[in-house]
């Protein structure tokens, strides 16, 4: 597979800002500003979107409006819009509030799987699936987010068939749909990537898989490409490239949407989005959060956002051609 030419190849591009990114700041931001918000990214034409998540607001207060926002916004056809659910009583607030999808998360190590959700995987594993039944009552899909499938920042290197064997047991015991394989704290590197996705495509050709990475070391983008390399088409992405996890210092956030809708389109990918849309979403987040992000396409512009000629520009060009004479 030639990776550098996308020939019109469909890649989904699936955001988490408005779930991932904005439960790590410290800020609330309005519930009618992460409406408008989810609405923006819609419009743009991002395949599905983790609009919240239905958490204890005790635990997560910037996420503590989930049901308003889930009922509050526009719902456009072709968009999955989805929500994270810890438990039972998150998923009956998820299904009340109509969304698409509960997505379910775990971390294939019990270290992190312990200090991020207080359980043992065991534990974890068992209320998952009590929510995938109950998700399957309501004819609703249901995706499972493996964190740290590339690697824990206490554990360290996290073997390739304790990640597949956790993926077949949500595929198999639960029912999942999906899965997502999550690059928690920014671990994963490019052979490892493409390794572990073709592992996961032999096994499941039929699963729809996910792959969500964090740019913490400068290959968010290298990940991706590996990704689709090894025949994967849905990337996790956060606009402005927000987020991050609280078990890793010096985490940074997840890649950034539009770096790489920027980066695809111009390889020749169908992205099905509208780059100018989303980067126009991606400038109001400053506002809204209260600091910069990391989007080099914001501060940078694409590719062919061209500048003004220096103003003595005329002048410059006479004083060379007339050297030339």
């Amino acid at each position: 597979m030639n990776i550098w030419n996308g020939a019109g190849r469909r890649i989904y591009l699936q955001e988490v800002g408005t779930r991932d990114g904005l439960q790590a700041e410290s800020v609330f931001v309005p519930t009618t500003e992460k409406i408008a918000l989810v609405d923006s990214l819609s419009r743009a034409g991002m395949a599905k979107i983790e609009v919240t998540a239905f958490v204890s607001p005790k635990a997560i207060p910037a996420l503590g409006d989930a049901r308003e926002v889930m009922l509050g916004i526009e719902r456009v056809p072709g968009v999955i819009y989805s929500a994270l659910v810890p438990n039972v009583r998150g998923a009956e607030g998820a299904i009340v509030s109509r969304v698409d999808e509960l997505n379910l998360v775990m971390s294939a190590s019990e270290s992190h799987n312990l200090s991020n959700l207080r359980m043992t995987q065991a534990q974890s594993f068992a209320g998952l699936c009590e929510v995938a039944a109950l998700a399957r009552q309501a004819s609703l899909a249901v995706n499972v987010s493996l964190s740290c499938a590339f690697g824990c920042p206490m554990d360290g290197e996290v073997a390739q068939e304790t990640v597949l064997e956790w993926c077949a047991r949500f595929i198999g015991e639960a029912g999942a749909g999906g899965i997502t394989l999550c690059d928690t704290t920014g671990m994963a590197f490019p052979t490892q990537v493409n390794s572990l996705t073709r592992r996961f495509r032999d096994a499941w050709p039929d699963i729809e898989l996910s792959l969500h990475f964090h740019n913490t070391r400068g290959m968010g983008l290298s990940n991706v490409l590996a990704g689709i390399e090894a025949g994967a088409d849905r990337f996790d992405a956060s606009l402005g490239g927000i987020g991050g996890c609280p078990y890793a210092p010096g985490a940074s956030g997840n890649v950034c949407t539009e770096e790489v809708a920027h980066a695809l389109q111009l390889m020749g990918y169908d992205i099905g989005v509208d780059l100018e849309k989303l980067i126009a979403a991606s400038k109001r987040l400053p506002a809204l959060i209260g600091h910069d992000t990391p989007s080099q396409i914001v501060k940078a512009g694409r590719r062919l956002d061209l500048h003004p000629l220096p103003r003595d520009f005329e002048v410059i060009r006479e004083r060379a051609l007339s050297r030339e004479i």
